[in-house]
């Protein structure tokens, strides 16, 4: 029997969620709802944090290193807007990419499941 393929294989792996998270963030950074957020953010660790964190999202390697969810968003106060501002904005940058929406609906409930180790910290 066949592995099943990954979401992150079936992306194109990390070249292509490199580009995705290159042109989220040039989403996010032009909304005024969320860029205050990363105004004194190194964007370029950023990005490469970001592209480890959705690679393993989407079952590609664990290369992800960084802080829980619920301290990496400690002292932000994240609103339920903001969340959905952010959400809305990787829907928009896996579209760009010609994600089916389908494979986004399943980052995006990913994603979801995060919510409360994200919001009012």
């Amino acid at each position: 029997m066949e592995k099943a393929e990954t979401l992150y294989e079936k992306i194109g792996g990390e070249q292509a969620i490199s580009k995705v998270v290159d042109y989220f963030y040039d989403l996010i950074l032009a909304d005024e709802t969320v860029n205050h957020f990363f105004k004194h953010t190194d964007m370029e660790k950023q990005r490469k944090h970001q592209a480890k964190f959705i690679s393993f999202a989407l079952g590609g390697p664990n290369q992800y290193s960084g802080l829980s969810m619920a301290k990496a968003h400690e002292g932000m106060n994240l609103q339920p807007v903001h969340f959905n501002a952010i959400a809305g904005h990787l829907h928009d940058a896996l579209a760009h990419f010609g994600v089916n929406e389908a494979d986004i609906e399943q980052v995006l409930m990913h994603v979801a499941s995060l919510k409360d180790d994200i919001l009012y910290k």
